[in-house]
């Protein structure tokens, strides 16, 4: 029999060397899992608040300064007053207006149970900005896209809404990654109101606004054509011709009515660009809304016009197009009934 004459080594259960301690979790790979596991529940909590919120409408501009925030709230306090439950959703991440223009400047957001409340505002609409999360007003933000993009998702995903009629989406100028973000984040959504001024600069936006909606198949509600003219209103001798010089060498005539009231509209840019881009493009033209100086003075005090003026012509002009709007869902939701 033949022995090895290297020395063996006999283990009792006694003697066992200590076995190796688990290997530490590694940090960049715990972090990936918890990011992972966020995002799952974002989707989650997306697809849940499809369900809860009714109607879902995009406000875009090719064009920065054609009234794109003041028309978002707009069609928000209008519906507000129709006794709809309505949301804003404040997506322009790095220049946020809509909560000035609510008066809610100043106010910060409430958190509780992981979930992030929104503001609200007159009339009880609900506001989620960027400005709410913001030191100071001059505060810059200064994101790459990737973080734009995930806090556009936490505004949708980790916000408490609760149940609402009608959700308007505010968007910064363009037709880039935060519209694209919502298209695909956010389900059912009903379409997309174009907005621009008679000018032929914001016309040509707004038609790379209409393009861009078809190439999302998300639907064109219609184009808004703000700041339209400017109304003159006075008072004469009833039955009485009134004229008024206008720019280039135009006169502008109106005739009293039997109690001295006139009124007369002055086309300070252009008149039915808008209307003629809807024809060309084959989507409805909502309507126009008139230039307003009370606009201005309301965005900077935080009482939007319909809201000071309930009765005026502004809010007469919004009424008009929500109406168009809600024409048109209330054609969509009794199309999509099955009739057996």
């Amino acid at each position: 029999m033949c022995m090895s004459d290297s020395p063996v080594s006999v283990h009792t259960p006694g003697n066992d060397a200590p076995s190796e301690a688990p290997a530490a979790p590694d940090p960049a790979a715990q972090k990936q899992m918890e990011q992972a596991y966020a995002q799952m529940k974002r989707k989650m909590a997306m697809a849940e608040i499809g369900k809860q919120i009714k109607h879902k409408i995009m406000v875009l501009s090719g064009k920065g300064g054609v009234g794109k925030s003041t028309v978002s709230t707009g069609l928000a306090l209008a519906l507000a007053q129709q006794g709809h439950k309505v949301g804003i959703l404040d997506i322009d991440i790095t220049g946020p207006n809509v909560p000035k223009m609510m008066g809610l400047d100043g106010r910060k957001l409430h958190v509780e149970g992981g979930r992030i409340h929104p503001a609200q505002g007159h009339l009880g609409v609900k506001v989620i900005s960027m400005a709410f999360l913001l030191e100071d007003e001059d505060t810059p933000v200064v994101w790459r896209g990737p973080i734009k993009l995930g806090a556009i998702q936490q505004f949708i995903g980790d916000v408490e809404w609760g149940i609402l009629d009608y959700l308007i989406i505010d968007f910064p100028p363009g037709t880039s990654d935060e519209p694209l973000t919502v298209a695909q984040s956010l389900p059912d959504i009903d379409g997309m109101v174009i907005v621009t001024t008679p000018q032929e600069v914001a016309l040509l936006d707004s038609r790379k606004s209409i393009t861009f909606a078809s190439s999302l198949k998300v639907p064109v509600l219609g184009v808004v054509e703000n700041m339209s003219g400017y109304t003159i209103q006075g008072k004469g001798t009833p039955g009485s011709e009134v004229e008024i010089a206008a720019p280039a060498g135009r006169t502008l005539r109106a005739t009293c009515d039997d109690e001295g009231r006139f009124s007369l509209t002055l086309d300070i840019f252009k008149e039915g660009g808008g209307r003629s881009t809807a024809e060309e493009f084959g989507v409805p033209f909502l309507g126009a809304l008139p230039f307003d100086p009370g606009f201005v003075r309301g965005g900077d005090d935080g009482v939007h016009r319909i809201v000071s003026e309930p009765e005026g012509a502004s809010a007469s002009a919004f009424s008009h197009v929500v109406a168009s709007i809600q024409s048109q869902l209330d054609g969509a939701s009794s199309s999509s009934l099955e009739i057996i």
